[in-house]
C-alpha cells in the first residue's frame, strides 16, 4: 500500500482476532514506532508488549483495578475482557525526563506518534488496530504494572490483530475548511 493512501484512507479496526503480528512483521511495527519525530534523541518512549498469558495477567489486573474502584459488576465485567479483544495489545508509555530543551508534553507527543506510527505499519502489513486510552491510562495499579515513574504517562494501549470486519479501502476526503486557516 502506497504511503500517501495508508494515511489518507486510516481507520482504526475494533473487531480484532489471531493472528495478531509476529516475527518480522512485529518488529517492522516497533521500528516504527522508534522513528517518530524525538527532539534531543531522547526515545521517550516504552513499549510493553501484552500477549498470550500477559492478557490473562492483565484481565486480572484491570478486573482488581475495577473492584477497588467499586464498580458494579458490569464494568468489572467490561475491565476482565478488555484485554481479549485483541491477540495482542501495545503498552505505550511517555518515558519522560527532565529535558533543558524538550519538555515533559513534547515527549509525551512523541509516544503517542510512536503509537501512529506502529498502528500505520501493521495496517501497510495486513493487520490493523485501534488505539485505546481512557481511565486505566492514569489508574495506580494499571501504571504500577508497566513500571510507571511519577512523570511517566500511559499514552495508550494499541491493540492488534487481524481485522474481522473488512471495511472501505477509501474514506471521503474531509473537509478541511472548518480547520485551518493562515497566518
Amino acid at each position: 500500500m502506497d504511503a500517501l493512501e495508508l494515511l489518507l484512507n486510516r481507520r482504526s479496526a475494533s473487531r480484532l482476532a489471531e493472528p495478531a503480528p509476529a516475527g518480522e512483521v512485529l518488529e517492522k511495527i516497533l521500528h516504527a514506532g522508534m522513528r517518530a519525530p524525538d527532539h534531543g534523541t531522547l526515545q521517550p518512549w516504552r513499549f510493553i508488549i501484552v500477549e498470550n498469558e500477559g492478557r490473562d495477567r492483565f484481565s486480572a489486573l484491570l478486573e482488581q483495578a475495577a473492584r477497588e474502584e467499586e464498580m458494579d459488576e458490569k464494568g468489572r465485567e467490561k475491565a476482565r475482557q478488555a484485554p481479549y479483544r485483541a491477540p495482542m495489545i501495545i503498552t505505550v508509555v511517555a518515558h519522560c525526563d527532565p529535558h533543558h530543551k524538550v519538555p515533559h508534553w513534547e515527549q509525551v507527543v512523541s509516544a503517542g506518534c510512536a503509537v501512529m506510527a506502529m498502528q500505520m505499519a501493521a495496517l501497510a502489513q495486513g493487520f490493523n488496530g485501534i488505539w485505546r486510552s481512557g481511565a486505566w491510562t492514569e489508574n495506580q495499579a494499571v501504571r504500577e504494572a508497566f513500571h510507571c515513574r511519577e512523570q511517566d504517562v500511559i499514552v495508550g494501549f494499541l491493540y492488534l490483530g487481524t481485522p474481522q470486519l473488512k471495511s472501505s479501502t477509501t474514506v471521503l476526503p474531509p473537509d478541511t475548511r472548518d480547520f485551518v486557516s493562515y497566518f
